[in-house]
Formats: structure tokens, C-alpha cells, sequence
């Protein structure tokens, strides 16, 4: 290794020093009296303006510097150290500091400061300096007051007495790692942030609640999991947390339904680079899982559902997703349709669609399936049963129903397995199941019709309303034995209603539908099947007469008249026949007999 010796010089110049390296001298002087109060500046270049000629040239990055070595070496350790152990022949050599923190504009603030140009420390680019002064070795064993202990000072009783500063100084550092991270100036700064939101986060600053989180929604994934973690640890409150998370997803997190999300994901970008968001809109999500708390109302369903989606859109580890599956079910009972209509792709490094099945179904129904099997069971240790949570789910999953149902690729097993999830009290009607199996047959005219007997046997006719009775009665679609059940469940309707039965005895209906048969229908419906009935009486009662009037005119005997004997036994055996009472039916056998003797003995007197 290099050894250096410091000798006097002569009295004629006692007022410099010679550093004596091998057989190498360079003078330096103690005192640089050149004139440095001016610099000339360009766009890939920086010259100090003295009277000395520079002997220096520095590289940082694409700008080059030319400066003094002394006024560099007495103040930074780095130069003095690589200048002397690599000596050169020439020594207006090139030094590159490409990996410089901070890059040419902090190089250019700490040559003023070794020329003594005045500069002001601020507080956007104090964490750039102290990063730079590090690098460069800036100590106080070279100079009492160097740049490491100024910015030091500054950012420890400036930033970090407030909290703005402090989240402007973490935005500073993204551009500064290792060297912010060493210096543990992102770690002091996340901690100096989260204790001063957890000491004002409940007060109202300036009219408005929650005034920290716009400002904490700009800072990277990882220095805002670092203040969430902070948050929890001095026991804020789960609701402020789940705020402050639902407030960060909203604004990194995109927007929109599932067909949107596909066009976004899927609209031409193949290329390789394209990946690159992927991977940090998969670092968001599951960063944003692991800092939820597990309160069960620290967020909404809805936020929920959503990072799931975005949770399988950029493949998301499949412990995250049956996390979020699992915290969905214990909150389901305050889902949206349309939340629940989960995109069945996701996106892979090519960023292309991939489906579920082989069919391409649209929407990802086992996601659902889970979601729910997970409510019931959480409902099941709950022990309730037919409670409002129910019930707002069988609503729920009946407009699912109906919005998959349009679907012309979902196989109609997994449609039936979904819709009789659901045990048989958690359904007051089956009006909404009812119009998700019509809309699934609309959709599939083609399936068979063991598929469609099997999946109408989903539904309980006995629960429709009237007027979905009406409907199913006349709809070509359902089996015939489908309608059979509705036109049998639609007469125990109406006779209970004659017979002032309660609605509530027949079928379980739900309190918006406790209106299904009103007076006037009731009415309608009865005037209409009497003058049914009147007219089909009538029309028979003109075939007894005609028949009878032929009989009389036939003179034939009485062996001969099977013909007529056979189509009036089949009048008497018809039901609307039978409706006369028995005692006129008496009467009307007895008096046949004596009626056909008569006659039988006026004709026997006319031919004699």
C-alpha cells in the first residue's frame, strides 16, 4: 500500500505543505486563495470560475466537473482516498461517481459547500445530501462542521418535528436506496409520522376529519405499510386504520367492473415490459391484505370484494385470496350484485385472458361458492337461523343468479349447485330464483330435458307469488310437470283464499310480498272461473235436450238404441254433469222408466 509523508517546505514557502507519494509530489496549499464566488454552469458541464486553473475533472453520471482537488480532498475522505491509492501518471485525471445518491444537482450543492459558497439546506433535498455526504466521507475527523453533521442536525430538529416534512423526505428517499435505508432515515421518518397521526389522528385539523390520508395515499407500498404497521402498534383504532387502507387502495388500485378491468389488462399489450405493473399492482394488493385488521367492521364488504378481484386478476398468492374469501363470507349479507360478479381471468406475464374453464365462462362462480359456504358456516356457529342475515343473502344470491344466468357458457351444473346452497328456511319467496332459472332457459334453448326437469326442481312452487304463478302457468319453457305444480300450487292458492285461510298457512311468503292476492283479483279470479263453468253447464244441458228429442222421434226398438244409450252415459259420467245435486238425480231416474213405458204403450195403441 501507498504510504504518504508530509514534509515542510522552505522558508520561501512555508505557507504550503508537500505531500510526497512514492517519488510523486503535489503541492497543495494550506490557504486557497483563488477566487471561488462564480461558476459557469452548462448542459453537461460545471466549471468553478477562479483564478487557479482547475486540475480535476469529475464524472457524475452524464455531467462533468472541473474543479480544485484540495478544496475536495480537505473536506471529502473518498477523494483523498482514491486519489492517492490509485495514483496516475497525469493528474488531471477523470474520476466517474456514477453511483452517486443524489446524482449531479446534490454533486453540484456540495462542491459550493467545499468551495464555502453559502447553500441552504431544504427539506426536499436534505436526505439527497446527507446520502451524498456519506458517500463522499464528508466526517468531522477531516473538518469541525462537515456536511454530515449539518444535514444531520437539520433533519433531526427540522424534518422530524413534523409530520409533512417528514412524508416529504420519504418520498425524497425512493430514489436513494441502500444508502437512506443504511442511514436509517426512512425508518426514523415512518416512525416520527406514525406516532404524530396516532397522537392527532382523532382530532379535526383545519374543519376536516382524517387529514392525513391524502397525504399518506402518495407514498410508496413499502414506506406505507412501514406507518400502518406503526399505527397498529400504538393501538389506533381499527376503523381509522381500514380508512386509511380503503383510502390508499382507491387511488393506486384501478377502477372499474370486470369488462373494463379485461379491456384495460388485455387491450393489445403483449409486449414483455408490460409486466412490469402487474407485479407492483400484485405487491399493492397483497401488501394492502397483510395490514388489514381483523375486525370485522374495520372495512366494507365492498373494498373486499374488490381487492379479491384484484387479487385474482394479477395472481395473488392463493393463501391472500382464501383469506380475502373468508373475510368476504363473514360480511357478505352487505355485498352488491354487482361486487359479486368477479371476472373469471387472470393476468399473467404475457397479460392474457385465461379462463376458468375450457368454456370461457364469464364470471367466476367457484369464488362465489366458497364466499358463501363461508357465510353459512360462520352463520352456523353463530346459531341463527332465519335471521335478517339470511335472508338478505337469498336475495342476493337470487340476483347473482340472474346476472350469471346470462351466461350462454355456464354449465348448468354449477348453476344448480348455487342455487340450492342455500338451506330451505333461508327463502321467504322463490320469486327471484324463479326468474334467474327462466333467464338461465332463455339463455340455453339447446339443454335437455332431464337438465331442465332436474334444475326446476331448485324451486318450491308452493312459494310463488300469484302473479309468478301466472307467469310460470303459461310459460313454454318450464317441464310439463313444472306447470302441473304451479297450477296445483295456484288452486291451493285460490282455495284457501275462499276459504278465508291465512296466505302465511300455504307459503312462506316475505313481508314486501304479503300483497300477492288482493280483494279485486281475488274476485276476478272467481267471477271468471264460475262463467267458466256456467257456459260448459249450459252447452251440456243443450245436448241432454237434444238428445232426448232424438230419442223420441227414433222408432226403433229399444236393443237397437246402443249408439244413443253409449253417448248419453258419457254425458252422465262427465264431472259438470255430476254437479246436480243427488236428490234431482233420483228423480230423474225414476221417472225414466215410467216415461219410456208410456210411450212404448202409446205406440203400441197406434198400431193396432
Amino acid at each position: 500500500m501507498m504510504k504518504l509523508s508530509v514534509q515542510p517546505q522552505s522558508p520561501a514557502s512555508d505557507s504550503d505543505e508537500i505531500y510526497q507519494a512514492d517519488d510523486q509530489r503535489i503541492a497543495i496549499p494550506a490557504r486557497f486563495n483563488a477566487t471561488t464566488d462564480s461558476f459557469e454552469k452548462n448542459e453537461h458541464s460545471w466549471k468553478i470560475m477562479s483564478q487557479v486553473p482547475t486540475d480535476l475533472s469529475i464524472q457524475v453520471q452524464d455531467v462533468t466537473f472541473y474543479v480544485h482537488k484540495y478544496p475536495l480532498i480537505s473536506r471529502c475522505g473518498y477523494f483523498s482516498r482514491v486519489e492517492f491509492q490509485f495514483p496516475k501518471s497525469n493528474l488531471n485525471c477523470d474520476i466517474e461517481l456514477d453511483n452517486l445518491p443524489g446524482g449531479p444537482e446534490t454533486f453540484e450543492t456540495i462542491l459550493k459547500f467545499c468551495y464555502d459558497i453559502p447553500i441552504n439546506l431544504k427539506v426536499n433535498t436534505v436526505a439527497a445530501l446527507r446520502c451524498a455526504s456519506e458517500y463522499l466521507e464528508m466526517t468531522e475527523a477531516l473538518e469541525d462542521g462537515n456536511l454530515i453533521s449539518k444535514t444531520e442536525a437539520f433533519f433531526t430538529f427540522v424534518v422530524l418535528s413534523s409530520w409533512r416534512d417528514s412524508i416529504t423526505v420519504l418520498k425524497s428517499c425512493e430514489s436513494l436506496s441502500p444508502w437512506a435505508e443504511n442511514l436509517q432515515i426512512v425508518r426514523r421518518c415512518c416512525d416520527s409520522i406514525a406516532w404524530k397521526i396516532s397522537q392527532e389522528a382523532s382530532e379535526v385539523i383545519n374543519g376536516e376529519k382524517n387529514w392525513w390520508f391524502e397525504e399518506m395515499s402518495t407514498l410508496r407500498i413499502d414506506y406505507f405499510t412501514r406507518i400502518v404497521t406503526g399505527l397498529r402498534a400504538k393501538g389506533s383504532k381499527p376503523e381509522i386504520i381500514g380508512s386509511c387502507i380503503v383510502h390508499y387502495g382507491e387511488r393506486w388500485l384501478p377502477e372499474g367492473r370486470g369488462n373494463e378491468l379485461q379491456w384495460n389488462i388485455t387491450g393489445g399489450a403483449t409486449r414483455e415490459e408490460d409486466s412490469r405493473p402487474i407485479r407492483e399492482q400484485r405487491i399493492i394488493v397483497e401488501s394492502l391484505v397483510s395490514l388489514l385488521p381483523s375486525e370485522k367492521e374495520a372495512v366494507s364488504c365492498k373494498f373486499l370484494l374488490k381487492m379479491l378481484k384484484m387479487a385474482i386478476l394479477y395472481s395473488a398468492s392463493p393463501a391472500l385470496v382464501a383469506e380475502l374469501e373468508k373475510r368476504t363470507g363473514l360480511v357478505l349479507e352487505t355485498a352488491d350484485v354487482n361486487d359479486l360478479l368477479i371476472p373469471s381471468y387472470t393476468a399473467g406475464n404475457k397479460i392474457k385472458l385465461i379462463s376458468s374453464t375450457e368454456e370461457n365462462i364469464m364470471h367466476n362462480v367457484d369464488v362465489v361458492q366458497r364466499i358463501l359456504e363461508y357465510f353459512l358456516l360462520y352463520e352456523q356457529q353463530q346459531q341463527q337461523q332465519l335471521l335478517p342475515g339470511p335472508l338478505a343473502v337469498s336475495k342476493l344470491l337470487d340476483n347473482y343468479l340472474a346476472e350469471i344466468a346470462k351466461d350462454p357458457n355456464l354449465p348448468v351444473t354449477k348453476f344448480q349447485f348455487l342455487a340450492q346452497s342455500l338451506p330451505e328456511n333461508a327463502r321467504k319467496s322463490d320469486d327471484g330464483l324463479y326468474r334467474a332459472i327462466d333467464t338461465y332457459l332463455k339463455t340455453h334453448p339447446s339443454l335437455s330435458d332431464h337438465d331442465r326437469r332436474r334444475l326446476c326442481k331448485v324451486m318450491n312452487c308452493g312459494k310463488l307469488s300469484v302473479d309468478a304463478c301466472a307467469h310460470a302457468a303459461q310459460n313454454d319453457r318450464l317441464p310439463l310437470r313444472t306447470m302441473i305444480q304451479v297450477l296445483f300450487a295456484e288452486q291451493m292458492k285460490i282455495r284457501a283464499t275462499v276459504q278465508g285461510k291465512s296466505q302465511t298457512e300455504i307459503a312462506d311468503n316475505s313481508d314486501q310480498e304479503s300483497s300477492w292476492l288482493s280483494t279485486n283479483k281475488e274476485v276476478k279470479a272467481l267471477k271468471l272461473e264460475l262463467e267458466k263453468v256456467k257456459s260448459q253447464m249450459a252447452e251440456m244441458q243443450r245436448d241432454h235436450s237434444d238428445l232426448q228429442q232424438e230419442r223420441q222421434k227414433q222408432n226403433i226398438k229399444q236393443g237397437n238404441s246402443s249408439g244413443w244409450t253409449i253417448r248419453w252415459q258419457r254425458i252422465r259420467k262427465s264431472a259438470l254433469f255430476n254437479l246436480k245435486t243427488d236428490g234431482e238425480e233420483t228423480d230423474e231416474v225414476n221417472k225414466r222408466p215410467n216415461n219410456i213405458g208410456k210411450g212404448s204403450f202409446r205406440r203400441r195403441q197406434s198400431l193396432s
